[in-house]
């Protein structure tokens, strides 16, 4: 939430304590959140960070190189995780960017192509949106089906649908600065991509299929068509695969930049027991996973030797 025309926002992050994606229970504190771009992150730079308010109670830091330590006086910091931020290099142009891929991707590719194809009646049928006029139809097809996804059913991410994101998608669409794709499968939409542009890098901002189409591979076959029209058309740095692991990201990349994410508290009594708390319980769950990975697999699935 904005608390004020004037300066920096805070907003409502709670200290999520989670097992794999499952919140079992949060902690409210309220945050400005500091996103380092990919420009930054890869030439080693720390942005300065804005004066904090007095009702906030730190900072969450994202993509700062990693191995640099964040430091600042009256604030206590935890590292909550080091990552590698994937991206693609757009200047390479469609036909060497694309031999660059593993062959496992480029024929799996082509397999999920002609197997999409056939179901939408002899041809792939991807939509592009780039104007204001062209955003706001994206927005109305995009938003019912990102509802359904397990990005927002699961992990809270999916397309945003209030007022604000909205006004925000058109004055990006307004200065050029944002692209987006719909991939339909027999007329029906079956996955969006969402992708404002910052400083010449295109951002991995929302991304999402419906997931009875999951056979099909919709999202693989949308993000290799977006690459390759971002590529057509020119002009673009990197494709910037944002914070986070995953296979998706690290197959279709052509490089990363190790990054860190971290949380940076007012030094209260109440901050440092919560941050105490999260790394209790965080070092707890790594070592349940740790012991269940070296558990033999019949002990894993619960039979006798």
């Amino acid at each position: 939430m904005n608390d004020g025309a004037e300066g920096p926002v805070v907003l409502d992050l709670p200290l999520n304590f989670r097992v794999g994606a499952r919140t079992v229970f949060a902690l409210p504190r309220r945050m400005v959140r500091v996103a380092v771009s990919l420009a930054d992150a890869i030439e080693g730079r720390v942005p300065a960070l804005p004066p904090l308010p007095a009702h906030a109670d730190g900072y969450s830091l994202l993509s700062l190189p990693a191995g640099q330590p964040v430091a600042l006086p009256g604030m206590i910091a935890a590292e909550r995780q080091r990552y590698p931020r994937y991206f693609a290099d757009l200047t390479l142009g469609w036909d060497a960017y694309h031999a660059s891929l593993s062959g496992n991707l480029r024929s799996g590719l082509k397999r999920k192509a002609k197997k999409l194809a056939a179901a939408s009646g002899g041809a792939i049928d991807i939509r592009r949106y780039r104007t204001p006029v062209e955003l706001q139809a994206f927005h109305a097809i995009a938003r019912p089906l990102a509802a359904a996804t397990y990005q927002e059913k699961l992990l809270a991410m999916g397309l945003p649908g209030d007022a604000g994101f909205v006004a925000r998608m058109l004055r990006l669409a307004a200065a050029d600065r944002v692209r987006a794709w719909l991939l339909f499968v027999g007329g029906e939409a079956a996955a969006y991509l969402y992708c404002p542009i910052t400083g010449g890098d295109v951002l991995y901002e929302y991304v999402g299929h419906a997931e009875r189409f999951d056979a099909l591979s919709p999202g693989s076959v949308l993000q290799a068509e977006a690459l390759r029209d971002l590529m057509a058309e020119g002009g673009f740095a990197r494709f910037d695969f944002t914070e986070g692991e995953g296979q998706h990201k690290r197959q279709f990349s052509t490089g990363h930049v190790d990054c860190a994410d971290w949380l940076v508290l007012r030094g209260g009594l109440g901050n440092r027991a919560a941050l105490a708390a999260l790394a209790g319980f965080d070092g707890g769950v790594a070592w349940v996973k740790r012991r269940l990975t070296h558990l033999p697999r019949h002990s894993r699935k619960g039979g006798n030797p």
